[in-house]
């Protein structure tokens, strides 16, 4: 599963764009631009792709479904170890060298799920694929908004901030689908698809070696140190309303990212992978979709209609839970996940405005971390109950804690930027 994108207001100030020294066998800004996007959108899609197949690992091997938030939750803490520890240092080290990094760690991961598919070997593999998404979404992020401003100088931010969403979202929304169609298709389904991953994120990796770096190294930037988070005191119980903001809105995409396909399975008996690829996709290409649809609002009337909508769908889901409707769950899924798309949004530029340019990307740092908790928390709770409770009660607790956390969080979220 997944990130989102910051906003490129909260990049720090030392990230201002400086054309390369290094012409020579460099792609023009402008076409490495559209080689970013497409590699940032490759390697989204390659962390959704095992979601429909967990169910099939499960069939083969007899593991609890707890086993299947374990190994999900394994990404959520590889992203949040990298965040914390190496998503600010493309300032340092450039943009290329990162996100170059970060395709030879996919890689890595994608090697491990072909050569290791036991549990231990499914761990392993998602920790290592969190690591490099961990390094890969700020920096990707950053890296198009530096390849645009230099193409074209007189733009503004929207348009790239708009791609890097896309990228980002759309790719967690393709993974599940294209995950979904390899198991129902493939005669190998806990191969080919990892195979074909592998390839294109070869391909990738290689085009983007020839985009332009647009960090001039050699700055001096201070010792290292790891992420930081430092909100003045006033402004606490804002932050804090967007970072549980966040943690609700994720809680929601680790759901959909982990156990949803065994809860299809199990309650509502559709046991077709692609149908549970389906599902994920749909639930993630709302989140993205209602990003770009509702862009021009404002971000007061964009978490207005974010919170109605995560209300509304969880409300859906908790109801096909008792009710044993997969219309119901199908389309709580996806209000919901337009409601996450606008949420996670906000949080992030409600947490934007309470920071400085001094301290803006350790206070967007400490959102994306409170989120991935989110990501890893709920659901592993929801697979540690699943082994006391049946699946409706269980359930039913998740989306009862989610509306809490949303209920609260938002009205002062949209207070915070009201002001």
């Amino acid at each position: 599963m997944s990130t989102m994108s910051i906003p490129l207001h909260t990049l720090p100030e030392s990230s201002t764009p400086q054309p390369s020294s290094h012409t020579r066998l460099r792609l023009p800004h402008r076409a490495g631009f559209w080689v970013t996007a497409v590699a940032f959108l490759v390697m989204m899609a390659f962390n959704t792709v095992p979601t429909p197949l967990y169910a099939i690992y499960q069939q083969r091997d007899g593991f609890p479904t707890v086993m299947i938030t374990v190994i999900f939750a394994a990404y959520s803490i590889g992203v949040m170890l990298a965040l914390y520890l190496a998503g600010h240092v493309s300032d340092r080290l450039g943009r290329r060298r990162i996100i170059l990094t970060s395709v030879l760690i996919e890689v890595l991961a994608a090697v491990l799920f072909l050569v290791w598919p036991s549990a231990v070997g499914l761990i392993t593999a998602r920790f290592v694929a969190g690591l490099g998404i961990g390094i890969l979404t700020a920096t990707a992020t950053a890296h198009l908004a530096d390849l645009r401003r230099i193409s074209h100088p007189a733009a503004t931010v929207g348009f790239a901030a708009t791609i890097a969403g896309v990228a980002n979202m759309g790719g967690l929304a393709l993974g599940p689908l294209i995950g979904g169609l390899f198991a129902e298709w493939a005669p190998q389904p806990l191969v080919a698809p990892y195979l074909a991953f592998l390839a294109a994120l070869v391909a990738v990796g290689f085009a983007y070696a020839f985009v332009p770096e647009t960090v001039t190294r050699g700055r001096h930037h201070g010792p290292y140190r790891p992420q930081r988070v430092r909100v003045p005191a006033e402004s606490r119980r804002a932050y804090w309303a967007a970072g549980i903001g966040a943690f609700a809105a994720f809680a929601v995409t680790g759901l959909f990212g982990s156990v949803a396909p065994t809860f299809l399975a199990q309650l509502l008996h559709q046991t077709d992978h692609l149908i549970a690829g389906i599902v994920s996709f749909s639930v993630f290409g709302a989140a993205a979709l209602a990003q770009v649809v509702f862009a021009r609002l404002s971000t007061r009337t964009q978490l207005r209609l974010g919170v109605f909508a995560m209300v509304a769908g969880l409300i859906s889901l908790g109801l096909a839970d008792l009710t044993a409707s997969a219309a119901l769950f199908v389309a709580g899924g996806v209000v919901a996940g337009a409601g996450v798309g606008l949420v996670f949004r906000g949080a992030l530029a409600t947490a934007a405005s309470l920071g400085t340019a001094a301290n803006r990307s350790e206070i967007t740092a400490g959102i994306f971390l409170l989120a991935f908790a989110g990501m890893t928390v709920p659901p592993l709770l929801v697979g540690a109950a699943l082994l006391a409770l049946p699946l409706v009660p269980a359930f039913l607790g998740f989306v009862v804690l989610v509306l809490a956390l949303i209920l609260w969080a938002g009205p002062a979220m949209i207070r915070a930027v009201s002001r």
